[in-house]
């Protein structure tokens, strides 16, 4: 669990982190909104159904975003199809001479 995203829920639904990380902790073991705001109000502060689907959909949000921020990075660091070698001449010749275009008539 990323603690910048719990303190960046609680922060932004004006909640406490404590929680935001129960709430996260009650989705990670497969519980359902209906469940959570039911049965488990001693853990999670008496959150209401709009406020623990709130906390699941930020969630989600920040780790999407997370993940495709290290393939951003990734491909920064690593781009596809580059290589430390130099490719040889030869392949430069026969590039050339596949993309010639001739614009006579």
């Amino acid at each position: 669990m990323n603690e910048a995203h719990i303190h960046k829920i609680a922060g932004e639904l004006k909640v406490q982190p404590r929680q935001v990380t129960a709430t996260a902790k009650l989705f990670a073991e497969s519980a359902t909104v209906p469940f959570i705001a039911r049965y488990r109000k001693e853990a999670t502060g008496s959150l209401d159904e709009v406020a623990i689907t709130s906390i699941r959909e930020r969630l989600l949000s920040l780790s999407k975003l997370d993940q495709r921020r290290e393939v951003i990075l990734k491909s920064l660091t690593d781009p596809p199809g580059l290589s430390s070698e130099a490719p040889p001449a030869s392949h430069w010749a026969n590039y050339r001479r596949s993309n010639h275009k001739s614009f006579s008539n």
